[in-house]
């Protein structure tokens, strides 16, 4: 057994390579091999989103504070709030985000492969970052 203090993994700002705006990553797990799962509390100020990007082993998302968009690549953008759970299956090219007036914060999980949990991208244009709202 471990136990992970509240507070005990300091938290981090979003690299400017990955995000858009502000963006804060508190780690919450990286459970030892031979398991490969870890997830992260993820905060992003209004405005703020992830470039476009895939996951080997696929990503859940578990929405708990306030209201944020997401997209797949060819889907439409859509809105997410407190309590709705996504999944990203291995591979799918998506973003996701705040919306451009509210903050939202998501527990983030996935798996690694080979060491790696996440593919980086290009970062999502002004234009593609239009929510239903606007």
């Amino acid at each position: 057994m471990d136990i992970t203090r509240a507070g005990s993994r300091p938290s981090q700002p979003g690299p400017a390579d990955w995000f858009t705006g502000r963006v804060r990553i508190d780690p919450l797990f990286a459970a030892p091999a031979p398991a490969r799962v870890a997830g992260a509390s993820v905060t992003f100020e209004p405005g703020a989103r992830t470039a476009w990007h895939t996951h080997p082993l696929g990503q859940t998302l578990i929405v708990t504070a306030g209201r944020g968009w997401i997209q797949h690549d060819g889907g439409p953008v859509e809105t997410i709030r407190p309590g709705d759970v996504v999944w990203f299956a291995p591979g799918e090219r998506h973003w996701h985000g705040a919306t451009a007036t509210t903050g939202m914060t998501h527990l983030a999980v996935q798996e690694q492969l080979d060491g790696k949990a996440v593919d980086w991208l290009e970062q999502v244009s002004e234009e593609e970052y239009r929510g239903p709202d606007i």
